[in-house]
This record gives structure tokens, C-alpha cells and sequence, in this order.
């Protein structure tokens, strides 16, 4: 019996939903019980939505009241909480100006305090020769002093050492003092790479600070054509530098 059972299983046809008959294709697809299914259970949940809607409508105290409702407002249908206009002077966005100056201004000094304690601690030993702008001039009675002049030789120093402009010691020194700091190959190179990084790091924020000084003469434009006089643009605003206005003199009482 039980093989039976197993043959006409195996024999059954998957079943398949009847499709939208050939005169009917311009209705569209032919809905399934699935599909009415969904419909309806959409249809169920709306209409217990507004059931529960009604209830809350009926049960309403009448002396309730909410400041949501004198701050929103209906608009095709969709409740819309009202702007509210902020009423700004002139003297009030004056003193934000202001505001907005000495903070920008704040940071400059900051900056400007974090250059020159960097400037202090590198002194600029690494410039390029081309940027080099101070020059050393030795004098001397006659001429031919001038062709048998020796620079190493005038400042009591080895000739390995004339070209550099720091941490230059005479021979009595080399020869009296031993040689302090580091003197492996590989700490050299360390700290030469810590020297080129202090210097990029300086250079970031140099740069920075002008960017900063730019900001705060445009926020003071800003504010001076704020008062009521007239003025002729000189001068278009670039990325580097502010506008520039020329102002009608005004004659103060």
C-alpha cells in the first residue's frame, strides 16, 4: 500500500495558476490569491488606522491644548511646522562680525606664537644657498691682501667647514674639546630627517597664518559695507586678498 502511495505522488503535476486569458491581456496580469491576499490585508490595516484615529478623535478633550498647535499649519493636507523668522538688527550682526574677527584673530596669534617658537629651536640652518640673503664682507688695506686673501685661514676654522653658516669651531677648539651630539652615520641621518620635518611642519603653518590674515581682512570688509555709505569697488576679491572699496568721505559731528 505504502508503494502505492509513493507511485502516485511521484505522478501528481506541479500545479500551475491560470494565466490572463488572450482577450483579456489589456487588463493586465490576472490577480492571484496571493495578490488579494496583500490588497486586502492593506485595505484591513487602513481601515483600522482611521477606526483608531476616530476613537482618539471622539475622546478629545475639547480645553486640550498644545503648543504644536499655533506653531504648525496645514498645507495640501500635510501639517507644516511654521519657520520661525529670526529678527536680526544690523548692530546685532555688527557685533557677530566682531565676534567672528577676534576669533579668527585669536587663532592668527596662536599660530603666529607656534612659528616663532619653531623659528627659535630651528634657526633656519637648512636654507637653500639660493635663499640665502645675508653676506659677510672682510676688509683689507691693500691689494695684494685681497689676492692672497684665505677665507679658512681668516676664520681660524679647517676648510671643510667654511661653507657652512652654523656650528662652525675653530681649529683651537677642535683640537682642545672633544666633538658633542652624534656622531653615527645612522643617528646623523635620523635626525636630519626630524630636521626636514620640523621644517614642513613650519612652512604648514606659515602658510596657515597668511590664510588666516586674508580671512580676517575679508570678514572686515565684510562688516565695513554693512554701514549705510556710499563706495565705489577698486579692487575685486581674489583668493590671496580681500575687495577693496573706496568710501565717501563722511564729515562726523
Amino acid at each position: 500500500m505504502s508503494s502505492f502511495r509513493k507511485a502516485s505522488k511521484s505522478k501528481q503535476r506541479d500545479h500551475k495558476e491560470r494565466s490572463q486569458l488572450g482577450f483579456r491581456k489589456h487588463l493586465g496580469l490576472l490577480e492571484k490569491k496571493k495578490d488579494y491576499k496583500l490588497r486586502a490585508d492593506d485595505y484591513h490595516r487602513k481601515q483600522r488606522t482611521l477606526m483608531a484615529l476616530r476613537k482618539k478623535a471622539m475622546d478629545k478633550n475639547p480645553d486640550e491644548f498644545h503648543f504644536k498647535m499655533i506653531n504648525n499649519q496645514l498645507k495640501d493636507g500635510v501639517h507644516v511646522i511654521k519657520s520661525k523668522q529670526e529678527e536680526v538688527t544690523e548692530e546685532q550682526k555688527k557685533v557677530m562680525r566682531t565676534q567672528d574677527i577676534r576669533y579668527v584673530e585669536m587663532k592668527r596669534v596662536s599660530e603666529m606664537k607656534k612659528i616663532e617658537r619653531l623659528k627659535s629651536e630651528l634657526h633656519l640652518l637648512d636654507k637653500d644657498d639660493e635663499e640665502k640673503k645675508n653676506t659677510h664682507v672682510f676688509f683689507v688695506d691693500t691689494k695684494k691682501q685681497v689676492d692672497d686673501f684665505d677665507l679658512a685661514t681668516h676664520l681660524n676654522t679647517v676648510p671643510e667647514l667654511v661653507d657652512r653658516t652654523y656650528n662652525r669651531p675653530t681649529i683651537k677648539t677642535l683640537e682642545t674639546k672633544s666633538i658633542m651630539g652624534a656622531v653615527d652615520p645612522e643617528r646623523i641621518k635620523k635626525l636630519a630627517k626630524q630636521r626636514k620635518n620640523q621644517y614642513e611642519v613650519l612652512s604648514q603653518r606659515i602658510d596657515r597664518e597668511k590664510k588666516m590674515f586674508v580671512i580676517t581682512q575679508k570678514i572686515q570688509t565684510r562688516k565695513d559695507l554693512q554701514d549705510k555709505v556710499k563706495k565705489l569697488k577698486v579692487c575685486e576679491e581674489t583668493s590671496t586678498a580681500p575687495a577693496v572699496y573706496k568710501f565717501e568721505a563722511k564729515r562726523k559731528r
